[in-house]
């Protein structure tokens, strides 16, 4: 409930539901859970959900059509800078002149920071996720269980979609670590018991970028022309708009009042930001 008016102080439409209106929205979910039963829920009727690879491709085809080059294939293996400034990047695919370089590339900005000569207050974690075999339609929200950790939405292909935690140690494996996939799939069992008897069909872990304070990095850096945005977490996704804004005024103007709180410095100054609640997340 506390969230509940904390998202809509803020203007983000939420409201409280009771068991009741949960079991109507979610037929399958079970609200008389053994150890963890359903009190009620914070239930955002605009929020939604989208393609992840559609929404890529279709910024890619905007910025395409707006004159900018798209390259890729392409691995950046080496930052080059004279004078505390940068002056360009090495790639796979030769080098690149540039006065301004922004870094944007989700669990791997610390691997470009040591490239560039600095270091970045961050931890890299693999985040896992996985689906089941494709079924008929059965749920048409996503559900996201903090108590038990779990979360669960269904593709427009039938499968469905479950996501759980992150490792407890700083790794970059893309695989994810057993006993994630089996505290999540547990968890998810009692909570949705109908699963217990569907096959999965993939899992996948990605890389996260996790500060201190568990709030992004939108910085300046200390190598003059370079900046980034990284630190999201497990939120990233969701946050690309309004990250991209502050980005580019950041690297346009050299200052934005969006980005103010967000330096890499607030950690060195003991300038946390606060509201971990607000991700939504457990970790």
């Amino acid at each position: 409930k506390r969230t509940v008016y904390a998202n809509n102080l803020q203007g983000v439409e939420t409201r409280w539901i009771g068991p009741d209106e949960v079991k109507k929205l979610v037929p399958i979910i079970n609200i008389e859970g053994p150890r963890y039963p359903v009190l009620g829920a914070l239930y955002q009727e605009r929020g939604g959900t989208a393609r992840h690879d559609a929404v890529a491709w279709g910024y890619a085809r905007a910025c395409s059509a707006m004159g900018m080059d798209v390259i890729q294939q392409c691995e950046v293996t080496g930052v080059t800078t004279e004078g505390g400034k940068v002056t360009g990047v090495e790639t796979s695919k030769g080098a690149i002149g540039c006065d301004k370089l922004g870094m944007v590339v989700a669990g791997h900005a610390s691997v470009l920071a040591e490239m560039a000569g600095f270091r970045l207050p961050i931890e890299s974690l693999a985040l896992q996720a996985m689906v089941s075999e494709p079924i008929k339609p059965c749920m048409d929200v996503v559900v996201m269980a903090n108590t038990v950790h779990g979360y669960m939405s269904q593709s427009d292909k039938g499968e469905m979609v479950i996501g759980g935690g992150t490792d407890g140690f700083n790794n970059y494996t893309q695989r994810g670590s057993f006993h994630h996939i089996e505290e999540t799939v547990r968890a998810l069992i009692e909570t949705f018991p109908m699963i217990s008897r569907l096959k999965q069909l993939r899992q996948w872990g990605g890389i996260v970028d996790m500060t201190g304070d568990r709030s992004p990095i939108l910085s300046k850096t200390p190598v003059e022309g370079i900046f980034v945005n990284c630190g999201w977490g497990t939120g990233g996704f969701k946050a690309i708009p309004g990250s991209g804004w502050a980005m580019a005024e950041l690297m346009a103007r050299g200052h934005s009042p969006l980005t103010e709180e967000f330096s890499m410095y607030r950690f060195r100054e003991g300038k946390f930001i606060d509201e971990s609640v607000a991700a939504g997340v457990a970790h």
